[in-house]
């Protein structure tokens, strides 16, 4: 353990006086970005409540571009959360508040998941909070059939990626509740809840209710799915990085355990950068608009797995961690290791 750590503070050395320079919001850049999201999202419903006169197929069509802003509204509510968007954090919050409801994700509830996330990412055994429920290979074979049932239907990747995002969005953050948690996390998912109750009556009461709820869902959707898979592609990738808690280091979590997602400027632009997502889990002080200057201006930045968009879908399949190999496997490679080692 001794040695790794010592590898890994040579291979990045200094890292933490590069980050400084980049961790201070520009309240023009941050104020800038928060106008064109909110705008972008204002057109776009307004687009799709005339479209419906023309064809439901435009509306749907223009919900893509449209969810994409709400996409990019969960950027601004995350930085919001880690407290980089701006230097007061009373503006944060009130900002990250704001964005909860056009994400319909409970700001504080989130915020504290989230950090939770940060603290124990890739730790085995700290799963559980705010990461995708990933089984090792060992811990699948041992589980009882139902147990092993309900992880395979959870891992299809058409559930994963369409049916568990929107269900997570539109009802199960509805509803979420941590014992223990007493500092309005747990109160702000009821606050949210009205507040979204009261945005949804005044959008029926201009546009109708019925077509209040197809412009809505198809946004949410595809919103709660680009959502899912960033964050899923981000960690869950062949080389990522899992260790127990003794070997645990936070550099190689950060640098080995999330991925560079490579995307194209006008998807970059909508995601927010947040594709520099080895940079953020090394400091989620640097706001969004500073990851990519990071990346670029430094070498060291730049020994990470680097994901395309087309690479990315060949993650699709992995669903077990390998202890032994230190690899994420499908679960077929993971049957076939099983027979191998059973002759």
């Amino acid at each position: 353990m001794t040695q790794v750590k010592s590898n890994v503070d040579e291979m990045y050395k200094g890292w933490q006086q590069i980050i400084k320079e980049y961790q201070n919001p520009d309240l023009g850049k941050s104020m800038w970005q928060t106008a064109n999201s909110f705008a972008g999202l204002l057109i776009g419903w307004i687009l799709m409540f005339y479209s419906l006169r023309v064809g439901y197929w435009l509306t749907l069509l223009l919900s893509i571009p449209t969810a994409g802003f709400v996409v990019r509204i969960f950027i601004i509510q995350h930085d919001c959360g880690h407290g980089s968007y701006f230097k007061s954090k009373k503006a944060n919050d009130t900002l990250g508040v704001i964005c909860s409801l056009f994400t319909w994700t409970p700001y504080k509830y989130w915020r504290k998941s989230h950090a939770i996330h940060h603290k124990t990412h890739a730790e085995l055994e700290e799963r559980g909070t705010g990461d995708i429920w990933t089984l090792t290979v060992e811990e699948y074979f041992e589980s009882p059939m139902s147990r092993r049932f309900f992880y395979r239907v959870f891992r299809n990747p058409f559930f994963l990626f369409f049916v568990a995002p929107t269900l997570n969005f539109v009802i199960i953050q509805r509803f979420n509740y941590t014992k223990g948690w007493k500092n309005g996390e747990n109160q702000s998912i009821w606050w949210t809840n009205f507040a979204l109750l009261g945005l949804h009556v005044a959008g029926s009461l201009l546009a109708g209710w019925g077509n209040w709820i197809v412009i809505q869902l198809p946004i949410i959707a595809i919103a709660a799915s680009v959502g899912t898979w960033l964050f899923y592609v981000q960690h869950q990738f062949e080389d990522t990085y899992w260790e127990h808690t003794q070997e645990w280091n936070y550099t190689l979590a950060a640098m080995h355990g999330s991925s560079y997602y490579k995307l194209p400027k006008i998807l970059q632009w909508f995601t927010g950068n947040i594709g520099f997502h080895h940079i953020h889990h090394l400091s989620p002080r640097i706001p969004n608009y500073n990851l990519e200057k990071v990346h670029n201006e430094h070498e060291m930045m730049r020994q990470v797995v680097e994901l395309t968009l087309w690479t990315s879908f060949k993650t699709i399949t992995l669903a077990l961690w390998d202890e032994k190999e230190k690899q994420l496997i499908s679960f077929r490679q993971a049957r076939m290791l099983r027979k191998a080692n059973a002759i």
